[in-house]
């Protein structure tokens, strides 16, 4: 160390020493800033920094070595070889990028010292091969030891001073980086020439092509202004970057503001991530920002945002632990400190697509029972006959529909809790006697639907709706007061009934009819004869939705008399139906096809108001009847209705009786008490119709406000020859005279029979023998309405709302 302090005391001009240590310093500061921003830069602009920063660092080196030479004196004639002098320049450049390419290549601690490493191999190079190109008249002997101690502290000192100012970044690291290769540069420079020692040799010659050292001193100057230039550049840029560091975290806080994860990105180069994207994905905001935008969403995703269109894009988004998170993306270009950059909005939407999953799912299944609805139903039947189609193989495809029996009546009498449940008991009775590959689905209500495709004979299908009704009554038998509704089953075959699904579906539905028509709690195939009957049904309900507005129907009046002085007290309003080409259709044929498709509905809403407004006409104080069906009285707006009848027609309430059978009571006896007692109210009469044929019941007489009792006619037919029959009206008779309640007897159509309703002090009346149904017109005597100019003309209501009724029992033939 001595040797090298007495070169450089006594061996050295100091105010050239001093130049040369501050050229170093400044050189050093602008290395380790400017490495700052190779290591920050995107791929594209990290070359053009890194060149710009070797060059800065590998000037630096240069210079600081020929401004201290320019310091030395050896006291003898020296020079420096141009070539040697260029190569040590280039040398140090070219090192210096190589060191400093390798340190920001990776994060890590051995690249920042094989980069340190190597830069400082590169200022040994500068060094000796600047060294090289000093020419004195002498010899130049060098030790060995302090050679091997500069070169050790030029390498050391460098990659410390890499690795400081790359680990953490800040500015204590590159002040304290830019001090370590200061010293790394200053102590390899100078141990060096403390290792040079130079004897005077007059027989050496300087060459001629060297440049004097007042030329290298020019040389020198030129690079410490280059040194300078590029120093005062990486200062702007440092201050340049800090204000786009500061716009950045501005930027960076109000992204963490938002609820949805928000990237910006320099191409597909992650620069700043907020915190919602961080926890969406389990990462660092940190570890975020090294990684691209095809490490998060692939590499195809990444491509098509480059467009930064704003259109919404699906992607799976990759989390930390190689999940694949559902998300929406929608990319648009920002000016992000300066630069155009896209930011790229990142929705979670695992929520919504489980939304679309569950209406996926309600799309296609049954939300009550789980079964596939009739969207799925009507999918698998294509596909099945499609599939048999194709295949051209035997077997048979069957359609079994089923609905449930009385299914109505148990939601009216337990609600509708007690009818879902009983859905669901369907659902896993029929699903379990079910094979693989066969299908169970709801259509909607109580309708469910059964696909069995493959099946070897026809009569597999029927063994399967045995299996379906035969686990079905072992339920009703399990449970409690019986927990299950029978159900009848319809049947059609492919191809055997129908080739097309549209065809079999309604085959098994008419099979179904027929099922239920005869008796329910069974299963019925489809019949050729059944589709005519069927197709004569469906014409016949288009047929009667259309007889209103083509005044197709009349009514005609069926008298009722005091048996005992034959006086006239009233009529029953009974419907005809002449058709276009039918000619007069029986009600006994049109009103069950009515009632079945809900046309009866319109048909009772006609009869009303037409029989309410007639009777307004009548001279006399006569009453009309019409029955009600138990539809219509269990509606909340029945007396609302009879009243607004009533008004419109002009009709005097007591002159209207309604006929109530006892089956209309007994779906809900609460709310159909409240009803009546309602109408009874306006001032209406109420008559128990067919009494003895239905639920009869004494309480209900009690119960319930009736004004009148009418025997049905099946008791009444040969009452005055059968002494049973005679016991039941005599035992009627007697219980309406102890209620107080007047008995008409319907059906009287021979004298005998009048004679013993005469004899028992039965009141009323009313049959063939008594009168004919017939037109108005025909009592005019009593009524005082004359024919009009067109008998065939029906009497119209005189405006005004008319009442919705389902008559079933009531419009019928007399």
């Amino acid at each position: 160390m001595l040797t090298v302090y007495n070169c450089i005391v006594h061996e050295h001009d100091l105010r050239l020493v001093a130049l040369a240590a501050l050229i170093c310093g400044i050189s050093s500061f602008s290395a380790v800033n400017l490495l700052r921003h190779v290591d920050r830069s995107s791929e594209r602009n990290r070359y053009t920094w890194l060149m710009i920063s070797a060059t800065s660092t590998g000037f630096g080196i240069w210079a600081t070595h020929f401004i201290a030479m320019l310091a030395f004196s050896p006291g003898i004639p020296n020079a420096y070889n141009a070539e040697l002098s260029a190569l040590s320049l280039a040398a140090s450049v070219a090192l210096t990028a190589a060191g400093m390419w390798i340190a920001t290549l990776r994060r890590g601690i051995d690249y920042a010292l094989v980069g340190g490493a190597i830069l400082g191999a590169g200022i040994a190079a500068m060094h000796y091969i600047g060294m090289a190109a000093f020419e004195v008249e002498g010899r130049i002997v060098w030790n060995t030891l302090l050679v091997a101690v500069s070169l050790l502290a030029g390498v050391t000192l460098a990659a410390l001073a890499l690795l400081v100012v790359l680990r953490r970044p800040s500015m204590q690291a590159t002040i304290g980086a830019a001090v370590l290769l200061t010293l790394a540069i200053c102590t390899l420079h100078f141990i060096a020439m403390g290792a040079v020692s130079i004897f005077p040799d007059s027989s050496i010659e300087i060459s001629q092509f060297t440049v004097e050292p007042v030329s290298q001193a020019f040389a020198a100057a030129a690079v410490s202004l280059v040194i300078l230039v590029l120093s005062a550049a990486a200062l702007w840029i440092d201050l340049r970057f800090r204000r786009h560091k500061l716009e950045a975290e501005r930027m960076h806080g109000l992204a963490n503001a938002a609820v949805e994860g928000l990237i910006v990105c320099d191409g597909t180069r992650i620069v700043s991530a907020n915190d919602s994207i961080a926890a969406l994905t389990g990462m660092a905001p940190e570890a975020l920002n090294a990684m691209l935008l095809g490490d998060l969403f692939g590499e195809r995703t990444a491509a098509s945002m480059s467009d930064c269109s704003g259109q919404a894009l699906e992607a799976e988004l990759r989390s930390h632990d190689g999940t694949a998170i559902p998300v929406e993306l929608i990319a648009r270009s920002i000016d992000y400190c300066g630069k155009r950059h896209s930011v790229v909005a990142v929705r979670d939407i695992r929520e919504r697509k489980k939304a679309e999953q569950e209406i996926l799912r309600l799309a296609h299944f049954d939300p009550l029972t789980g079964l596939p609805n009739r969207r799925s139903f009507s999918g698998r039947l294509e596909a099945e006959i499609a599939a048999m189609h194709r295949g051209g193989k035997g077997g048979h495809l069957a359609l079994l529909l089923l609905d449930l029996d009385r299914f109505k009546e148990v939601n009216d009498l337990f609600g509708h809790g007690a009818g879902d449940a009983m859905l669901q008991k369907v659902a896993l009775c029929a699903s379990g006697v079910l094979r693989q590959g066969q299908m169970l689905a709801r259509l909607g209500g109580d309708e469910f639907a059964i696909i069995a495709p493959n099946l070897s004979d026809p009569q597999a299908a029927g063994r399967i709706a045995e299996a379906v009704l035969a686990s079905m009554r072992e339920e009703n038998r399990q449970s409690v007061g019986g927990g299950l509704v029978s159900a009848s089953i319809g049947i059609a075959l492919y191809p055997l009934d129908a080739d097309e699904p549209t065809a079999l579906v309604s085959h098994a539905d008419t099979a179904l009819y027929r099922a239920k028509a005869e008796g329910k709690d069974t299963y019925r195939y489809f019949e050729a004869s059944m589709g005519a009957e069927a197709r004569d049904r469906r014409v016949m309900e288009h047929e009667l939705r259309q007889a209103i507005a083509r005044n197709e129907f009349r009514l005609v009046y069926q008298p009722q008399k005091e048996i005992s002085s034959g006086r006239m007290v009233g009529f029953e309003a009974l419907i005809r139906w002449r058709h276009p080409q039918r000619g007069d259709v029986s009600p006994v044929t049109f009103i069950p096809v009515a009632e079945d498709s809900g046309v009866i509905i319109q048909i009772g809403e006609w009869v009303l108001a037409t029989a309410c407004a007639e009777a307004a006409r009548w001279k006399g104080p006569l009453t009309v009847a019409v029955n009600v069906s138990a539809v219509q009285l269990h509606n909340p707006n029945f007396s609302r209705k009879v009243h607004e009848v009533l008004l419109a027609s002009g009709l005097a309430p007591g002159r209207l009786e309604l006929e109530i059978t006892e089956t209309a009571l007994v779906k809900d006896m609460p709310r159909a008490l409240a009803t009546l007692r309602q109408v009874k109210a306006l001032g209406v009469r109420v008559a128990m119709d067919d009494f003895g044929t239905g639920y009869s019941s004494l309480s209900n007489l009690r119960a319930f406000p009736f004004d009148k009792i009418k025997i049905d006619g099946s008791f009444i037919k040969s009452v005055d020859s059968n002494g049973q029959v005679a016991a039941i009206v005599r035992a009627v008779l007697g219980l309406g005279r102890g209620l107080g309640l007047p008995v008409l007897a319907e059906g009287v159509e021979t004298l005998g029979e009048l004679k013993f309703l005469d004899a028992e002090a039965c009141e009323i009346g009313q049959g063939y023998y008594l009168g004919r149904p017939s037109p108005i017109e025909a009592f005019s005597d009593l009524t005082g309405v004359t024919a009009p100019a067109d008998d065939d003309a029906p009497i119209k209501p005189r405006g005004g709302s008319i009442l919705m009724l389902e008559p079933a029992a009531a419009l019928r033939s007399a």
